[in-house]
């Protein structure tokens, strides 16, 4: 399996599909359970992932309007991570940025957005 290509990601997009799934709900229990911030940035984001994630392993992936419904979906939680993305960094430019790792919102927003982008882009290319 060769990581960095791109037809192992479309090759094994059930995989794909289950990690972005259980990384949402994953992401829900936490939110729910309250061990992070109620984020609405964060809440749309990771909702999205797993409805791309759903849409990704149904075969709903195949048809025109499975496609046109991620991205719709997709760009929406793109959108949204971009302006959360962004308001990170105004916080780099201003010189007031603090690192808060491992669940920085601004590496979480970037980590997002190229989830989000990754599970489009395979949903579109994706045949039978």
């Amino acid at each position: 399996m060769k990581l960095f290509e791109l037809d192992t990601y479309i090759k094994h997009s059930k995989i794909v599909a289950l990690i972005a799934i259980a990384i949402a709900i994953i992401a829900w229990i936490m939110d729910i359970g309250g061990m992070v911030y109620e984020c609405p940035y964060c809440r749309v984001q990771r909702s999205v992932i797993g409805i791309l994630g759903l849409i990704l392993i149904l075969p709903i992936s195949f048809h025109w309007i499975g496609k046109y419904a991620a991205l719709v979906i997709g760009f929406f939680g793109a959108v949204v991570a971009a302006n959360q993305h962004f308001m990170g960094w105004k916080k780099v430019s201003a010189g007031e940025f603090q690192l808060n790792l491992p669940v920085d919102p601004f590496i979480l927003s970037g980590l997002a957005l190229t989830m989000i982008m990754g599970l489009i882009y395979i949903i579109m290319v994706k045949k039978r």
